[in-house]
């Protein structure tokens, strides 16, 4: 078990370290700067450290952040989007240790864990800037990470992809860059729902196999949110959240819809991918409609879930005007 006691005390004496070095540097302006040039007096003023609001408080951030560490997936996804690699990042859930569809821009990247348990000490040692984490997640961690570097959180998950961005965005003093990558995705929603037209009114239903566990996913999950801003229609399924329902064998008429999109989670022990083969070849789940009308398709459980991210939203995109026969 680690010892956290002697995590803390590493985390505060390499967080002083750094205040300490804020301190010594705070009037000088970096080798080759306007300030250090006799230029611009703005330079110093946008230099300076600036306020942001977050999940947990309010934290001063430095102005050009350039040790970053990043503890949820869909952050990641967000560093990278906005020309930012990060020093360290949690794991990818699923991937050896990135996903596929990121591997190459995290080449050098320092793994730190996982999203459910960063490694303190891994953190600590890349002498971070900034951290940017999620409440949901890492709660109980934040005292210890902030003692470690500035750190900024987003309140939750569950398709809050897109305040995130803006949040991470803020954070690392890119609002304006961020704006252009959510817009450049908004285009592309805009696109699609002009081109899909009356198709969007065919509701449709997501469905994911996971080891032993079988779920209708909701609105307030990734593909859910996305689905509502491009208005696809969706079935009415009895649910305590808005999240997913669980659901046995005999609920399976439940999953139906003129179509069905599925997805699963498989982490390498076959378990998942078991579930799928038992549920799809059994003849409640073969005499759904969408089955019947030969419209349900396969996807990939990391592009529709699991990243979380824009990188994701994009490619999941690409995948939508290829379901419903449209060109981008």
């Amino acid at each position: 078990m680690r010892n956290m006691k002697s995590t803390a005390a590493l985390a505060i004496i390499l967080a002083t370290g750094l205040v300490m070095t804020a301190c010594g540097t705070k009037d000088t302006a970096p080798a080759g700067s306007a300030s250090s040039a006799g230029g611009k007096s703005e330079t110093t003023a946008a230099a300076a450290p600036h306020k942001v609001k977050h999940a947990m408080g309010e934290t001063d951030v430095p102005a050009a952040p350039k040790r970053v560490v990043i503890l949820t997936n869909e952050g990641t996804e967000a560093l990278l989007a906005m020309g930012v690699k990060p020093v360290g990042a949690v794991k990818s859930f699923t991937g050896n240790p990135w996903y596929d569809h990121i591997k190459s821009d995290m080449e050098g990247v320092v793994v730190v864990g996982e999203e459910g348990q960063p490694n303190l000490e891994q953190i600590a040692a890349l002498k971070p800037d900034l951290i940017l984490g999620n409440k949901m997640r890492q709660e109980k961690i934040y005292e210890q990470l902030k003692a470690i570097a500035p750190t900024v959180f987003s309140e939750t998950l569950r398709g809050e992809w897109k305040n995130n961005f803006n949040l991470y965005a803020e954070a690392l003093g890119k609002t304006e860059e961020g704006n252009k990558v959510i817009a450049a995705f908004d285009k592309r929603v805009e696109d699609f729902k002009g081109k899909a037209g009356d198709k969007l009114n065919q509701k449709v239903s997501v469905v994911r196999f996971m080891a032993g566990k079988t779920r209708i996913y909701l609105s307030e999950t990734f593909t859910g949110i996305i689905f509502k801003q491009i208005g696809i229609a969706r079935p009415t399924v009895k649910s305590k959240d808005n999240f997913a329902e669980e659901i046995t064998k005999e609920r399976l008429p439940e999953a139906d819809g003129d179509m069905i999109i599925y997805f699963t989670y498989e982490t390498g022990d076959g378990k998942a991918n078991q579930q799928e083969q038992e549920w799809t070849k059994d003849p409640l789940w073969k005499n759904l409609n969408a089955v019947k009308n030969n419209k349900t398709y396969r996807v990939n459980d990391v592009i529709w879930n699991l990243a979380g991210g824009v990188k994701a939203a994009n490619l999941m995109m690409d995948e939508l005007y290829k379901i419903y026969d449209v060109k981008p």
